[in-house]
């Protein structure tokens, strides 16, 4: 992409596009940035605030992934090439790219075949979705090299080029509050294999609804014997994904060394202390029932589980029994705290104790107050953040900070 003298509007002043206006600027181009937030950046026009999206006549628009690719139907009409930063890096990554994608597991699937590669060849590129942008380090890369890519629906959405090998975790629903239906998000998933990915990786409950292109399966009922270090089934299956992603590429004895030593990554099922014979753990990435559900299914005792947020769109009913069957209380708080109380009362099943409590440090306070020696106390909240923090880092953070500041 020849960008020199091009105008080009980059959608979303945040963590992914500033390193890709810094590329655009060294490359020629004349560069408009967009966000509601109202922001300053030296060399650019900005445009901010609730108009932000008015009147684009830029040649390029790269949009961020949280941003509906509909926005800018208009502009795309009117002759607009509608791009992203990921989309840029595919074209311009020499490197054999392994992307992942999934409803749940594909950040710890993502960073397990970045630590077989290393342990394999000593180096590897890793980013994306898990939170860092490669485009400033597409330069550096070569032939030989491997970058591995978790990516979002979001970001998937306006794809046309598929990473060389494919991962899909599987497929729930999630994202109803962005996605018109849970078509557009299936589709969305698609998008990671449908333009040129040479081996594709697919859990085998998805056959039925994943079948354009041959796949190497995993999960499909066969004992996978592998002592791994994070607990629950759902690791092991993450682990299998791995397997079959680095199979020809990574020796064996490698996987053996990274599931004895892999803790997880932070804000996944990530322990926090002990204090008082009580355990904390953070999970504050389960923002669907799905994915709470299999977190809670990692222990062999009922738990004291924190759950609540934004609204997604999604029902609760599928959380119902996993809640009545793996918790001794739950902690309800946010947005949706009504709604999950709703579901379970509904069901007519024996309930665990409920608390109602709207303010998150509140809640957790309710929550350490409810523990016995002996307890688990899992902030899990099957909801999106934003109700009340600007993401799910920032929740999880909040959450081990009280738990840390316990005397």
């Amino acid at each position: 992409m020849n960008f020199q003298g091009k105008t080009v509007t980059v959608v979303g002043i945040g963590v992914s596009n500033l390193p890709l206006i810094d590329f655009l600027l060294a490359h020629g181009a004349i560069v408009t940035a967009r966000d509601i937030k109202h922001k300053e950046l030296p060399n650019v026009k900005t445009i901010c605030g609730e108009g932000y999206l008015d009147n684009i006549t830029e040649e390029y628009i790269f949009r961020s992934p949280g941003v509906h690719p509909n926005k800018f139907a208009d502009a795309v009409r009117n002759g607009a090439v509608l791009t992203s930063e990921m989309e840029l890096f595919f074209e311009l990554c020499p490197a054999k790219i392994i992307g992942v994608t999934g409803s749940d597991g594909k950040t710890t699937t993502t960073t397990i075949i970045s630590k077989l590669i290393e342990a394999q060849f000593g180096h590897v590129y890793l980013g994306g979705n898990i939170g860092k942008p490669l485009l400033p380090e597409v330069e550096k890369m070569a032939s030989e090299d491997y970058a591995v890519v978790e990516l979002s629906s979001f970001q998937l959405m306006t794809m046309k080029k598929s990473p060389e090998i494919a991962v899909v975790t599987n497929i729930s629903p999630n994202h109803l509050d962005y996605h018109k239906d849970m078509d557009e998000y299936i589709n969305a998933k698609k998008n990671i294999y449908l333009h040129g990915c040479k081996r594709l990786v697919l859990n085998y409950n998805l056959r039925e609804i994943m079948n354009e292109i041959p796949a190497v399966y995993f999960n499909t009922g066969e004992e996978f014997n592998l002592d791994i270090l994070l607990p629950g089934r759902y690791n092991l299956e993450n682990y299998m994904a791995a397997e079959a992603a680095t199979r020809g590429i990574c020796d064996f004895e490698n996987l053996l060394k990274v599931a004895k030593t892999f803790g997880g990554t932070e804000n996944r099922c990530e322990f926090v202390r002990e204090m008082n014979g009580v355990k904390y753990y953070n999970s504050s990435i389960d923002s669907t029932p799905s994915r709470t559900a299999a977190t809670l299914s990692a222990f062999e005792r009922k738990v004291i589980i924190i759950c609540g947020g934004s609204d997604k769109h999604i029902s609760f009913d599928p959380l119902v029994e996993t809640l009545c069957d793996k918790a001794k209380t739950v902690v309800l708080t946010g947005q949706t705290a009504p709604a999950i109380k709703t579901a379970l009362i509904k069901s007519g099943k024996n309930l665990p104790l409920l608390i109602e409590e709207s303010n998150f440090d509140e809640a957790v306070l309710k929550a350490i107050d409810c523990a016995d020696p002996g307890d688990i106390v899992i902030l899990s909240p099957a909801c999106a953040s934003f109700d009340a923090f600007p993401n799910f880092e920032a929740r999880g953070n909040r959450f081990k900070e009280i738990v840390k500041n316990l005397k």
